[in-house]
């Protein structure tokens, strides 16, 4: 037997007030969130990875956060190669929210809902998360509809992805920990400009010319130190700055000779491989009598 047509669930009116309450919900117990979409620069065919990912924009949208008692997940673990912070959380996004906020001014967004991979910045912490999974059922059709989106992330760690969304506080997180180049320049007229990229040309071993970039973080004129993230030859290859030659600004048209570069892993900063390097020497044989380097 057929349902009773004089009697439906899912009468419009009434799934817009739920929604309304939904929306008003979060806005008064949820927090002010970023949400960054990811934009794919070059994917790795192969193994499905997209290392130099690129984040350019991030909108701000109220999240109610699930967690009430701390972070979820594995919590810090201290593992052979220092301590791993593998805390979880979960948000919850109101659907019509995220169309007004994200999915109406980015036309780079596929799929209509938001994707796993793309981040979400909570002030709170200071931190980016990575979304892992996208759950878009629950609550399970409420009213014949669906009104938020429940969000299962991870906490992020950066890779020397390229952050230039705008806001100070994401941005400094590339600033602070992606992997930089320092160039000590010789006679330049001009001032560097933070944000622009500079380029070195070179002619390869197979005589064509390589283009090397990066992204200008600081420029010190006090001593000529042109700090550059970033860097990366339109070849494809893997380059490094080369001394005697001119690094020139796109934006500025500052340009100047190289004459030292410094390489500084700030995601490693405590780390203790020269250290290990040296102890290493006095006790581990990895000669041709001894390959797997058995302790003498």
């Amino acid at each position: 037997m057929a349902t009773n047509p004089y009697i439906t669930k899912a009468y419009r009116p009434e799934q817009n007030l739920l929604e309304d309450l939904t929306i008003e919900s979060l806005k008064m117990y949820g927090q002010d969130l970023y949400y960054l979409p990811r934009t794919v620069v070059n994917e790795d065919k192969i193994l499905g990875d997209d290392i130099p990912s690129l984040f350019s924009s991030a909108y701000k949208v109220e999240m109610y956060i699930e967690n009430t008692e701390g972070f979820d997940g594995e919590g810090d673990l201290f593992a052979k190669f220092g301590v791993e912070i593998r805390d979880q959380a979960t948000f919850i996004l109101a659907r019509r929210r995220w169309h007004q906020t994200v999915s109406s001014h980015n036309n780079e967004i596929e799929g209509g809902r938001p994707r796993e991979g793309d981040l979400i910045y909570l002030p709170l912490s200071n931190s980016l998360f990575q979304i892992m999974q996208v759950e878009h059922e629950q609550p399970f059709y409420q009213l014949n509809s669906l009104y938020a989106y429940k969000l299962r992330c991870e906490l992020f760690e950066y890779n020397d992805e390229d952050l230039d969304t705008g806001v100070d506080a994401i941005d400094d997180i590339e600033a602070d920990y992606a992997y930089e180049y320092i160039l000590q320049i010789n006679d330049t007229t001009r001032d560097y400009v933070v944000g622009e990229t500079v380029t070195q040309t070179f002619v390869n071993a197979d005589g064509n010319d390589v283009n090397l970039r990066g992204e200008v973080t600081q420029w010190a004129d006090s001593d000529n130190s042109l700090h550059v993230i970033h860097s990366g030859a339109d070849d494809g290859k893997y380059h490094e700055w080369i001394l005697n030659l001119p690094v020139t600004g796109t934006e500025s048209g500052a340009s100047g000779n190289v004459s030292v570069v410094t390489e500084t892993n700030q995601i490693q900063a405590i780390q203790q491989n020269a250290a290990f390097d040296g102890i290493s020497d006095t006790f581990l044989d990895f000669s041709e009598t001894n390959p797997f380097g058995d302790p003498s």
